[in-house]
């Protein structure tokens, strides 16, 4: 269907001026469906005052939000496999009965500490520390877990920054270069050692290989099958909300490792995601991306 004759006639910058209000409050309701705040964090721009520097490939990767919802959500069911953090969730996070606003919470988190002042990301990361001294508790297992366990904070950040990561490679604008992957990791270390990690990966290479160390430490439990059915299942009740959370889903298994989806018992056949499931997810993405993205 072309332009109405009347639209051809006026100039793409009237177009814009027109339908902006309209594009603006849609923005707004999406970003809030998907579970995310109405309005992003402003991005701090002054280098003196930035958390994080104003060109530092996070900045790019968190500032998707479409390839960032996958990649997050790719993040929650691999997290799930490692038994103390999936039992800190399980006794203390209210998770099934409040996934939008527990969603909302992290979202706020990552975008303070990603675009935000040296003075907003601090406060963000003191109100995180605070809670994370209130987890505590003993694993189906018999072990003792605590969320400010520096091992923890480590594994918690690794699973979420691969998993952004992968799905930004995949799903985002444009894939990054081998040193841009580097500096992703070099620039997010800086939050999990405000968050207590004794030890994090500044370049891809050590992710890996952390990744690849802690595997046997990792496995799917009851609370971490209870998860995976929970985040498969989602909360979405219409119709196009439903079939949004499945691309969603599926482009999300994509990105685990091979070890995480047997794990977690999450078969891929061969040829459904090249032929089937990424093509749906970039596309998802393409729209999503000209929805929720602010002007500018």
């Amino acid at each position: 269907m072309g332009v109405p004759w009347q639209l051809a006639a006026v100039p793409r910058r009237a177009v814009a001026t027109l339908v902006g209000p309209a594009r603006t409050d849609l923005r707004r309701q999406v970003r809030r469906s998907l579970g995310v705040p109405a309005d992003p964090v402003a991005p701090s721009t002054d280098p003196g005052q930035a958390f994080l520097p104003p060109g530092s490939a996070a900045r790019r990767v968190h500032g998707d939000l479409p390839s960032m919802l996958i990649g997050g959500l790719a993040a929650l069911l691999l997290q799930s496999l490692h038994p103390l953090a999936m039992a800190g969730v399980a006794d203390h996070s209210n998770y099934r009965d409040d996934a939008l606003g527990r969603l909302r919470r992290t979202a706020s988190f990552v975008g303070y500490t990603t675009f935000g002042t040296v003075e907003e990301a601090e406060r963000a990361i003191r109100q995180v520390r605070t809670v994370h001294r209130r987890v505590r508790g003993v694993a189906p297992d018999g072990r003792p877990y605590s969320a400010d366990d520096p091992d923890l904070v480590t594994w918690i950040h690794v699973a979420e920054m691969s998993s952004f990561l992968a799905s930004c490679q995949r799903f985002g604008p444009r894939p990054l270069s081998a040193a841009e992957r580097d500096g992703y990791w070099a620039d997010t270390a800086a939050v999990a050692r405000a968050l207590g990690a004794a030890w994090v990966p500044e370049t891809a290479d050590q992710a890996t290989a952390y990744l690849q160390r802690v595997r046997p430490d990792l496995y799917a439990g009851p609370q971490a099958m209870a998860a995976r059915d929970f985040l498969l299942r989602g909360v979405g009740t219409r119709p196009n909300d439903r079939a949004v959370h499945a691309v969603v889903v599926a482009a999300a298994v994509t990105l685990l490792p091979d070890w995480a989806r047997q794990a977690l018992r999450l078969p891929l056949p061969p040829l459904v995601d090249p032929l089937v499931v990424t093509p749906s997810a970039r596309l998802l993405c393409t729209g999503l991306r000209w929805l929720v993205t602010p002007p500018g």
